[in-house]
C-alpha cells in the first residue's frame, strides 16, 4: 500500500457503453443481469484503484431498477469510493442512460457494492483511509455507516435466539399473506 489515504476523486471511474440487441431480455429491454455484470466490473476497477491490489465482491446492496434500459441507448456508469473498512470499500456506483437521439438522460439504477481487497494469497489486507473533500462525499459516507448499522441490527434482530414469530404477528396483518404454520412451531 503506498499512500495512507486517498482522495474520493483519485479512484473515480466513469464507463460508457452502447446498449445492444446482444444485451436485451425478452422484452426488448436490456437484461438486469447484464447491468449488473457491468456495476461489478466498475466496482473492482474502482476498488482495485483506491486499494492499489486486487478486489473481491464481498455483498451488493440496493439494486432498485428504477427505469428500464432501451436497445441503443448510452449508458453510463459512475463509481466511486463511498466507505473504507479496514479491509473493504463500499463503492457507490449511478446508472444512467442517454437517449443518443433526443439527448434525454434518465436514472436507471443506484447500487453500493462492498468490495474487499485481496493479496496474491486471497487474505485480506488493509486499504488506504479516505479522505473526504465536499459535503457530499461526507453525506455518503455517513449513509454508509447507517446502512452498515441497520444490516447488523437487522442480524441481531431477527437471528437471536430470543427471536419470536408472535412479536411480528400484529405487523403482517397490513400486508398481503395469510399466515398458515403448523401448531407445533
Amino acid at each position: 500500500m503506498t499512500n495512507e489515504f486517498k482522495t474520493v476523486d483519485a479512484s473515480r471511474i466513469s464507463i460508457s457503453e452502447l446498449m445492444q440487441p446482444s444485451h436485451s431480455n425478452f422484452g426488448g429491454k436490456i437484461h438486469g443481469g447484464y447491468i449488473l455484470n457491468l456495476m461489478d466490473q466498475i466496482a473492482f476497477a474502482c476498488a482495485s484503484k483506491h486499494s492499489e491490489t486486487y478486489c473481491v465482491t464481498a455483498s451488493v446492496d440496493t439494486v432498485d431498477f428504477l427505469n428500464p434500459i432501451e436497445i441503443g441507448e448510452l449508458v453510463t456508469m459512475k463509481a466511486s469510493v463511498n466507505y473504507i473498512g479496514h479491509t473493504s470499500m463500499v463503492i457507490g456506483i449511478r446508472v444512467e442512460a442517454e437517449n443518443i437521439r433526443t439527448g434525454e438522460v434518465k436514472h436507471c439504477n443506484s447500487s453500493y457494492f462492498t468490495m474487499v481487497a485481496k493479496d496474491d494469497l486471497g487474505k485480506s489486507i488493509p486499504v488506504p483511509g479516505l479522505i473526504l473533500n465536499d459535503k457530499t462525499e461526507v453525506k455518503r459516507f455517513l449513509k454508509a455507516i447507517k446502512r452498515k448499522e441497520t444490516k447488523k441490527h437487522r442480524q441481531v434482530e431477527f437471528n437471536s435466539a430470543s427471536f419470536s414469530l408472535e412479536n411480528y404477528m400484529e405487523d403482517l396483518k397490513h400486508f398481503k399473506v395469510k399466515i398458515d404454520l403448523p401448531e407445533n412451531i
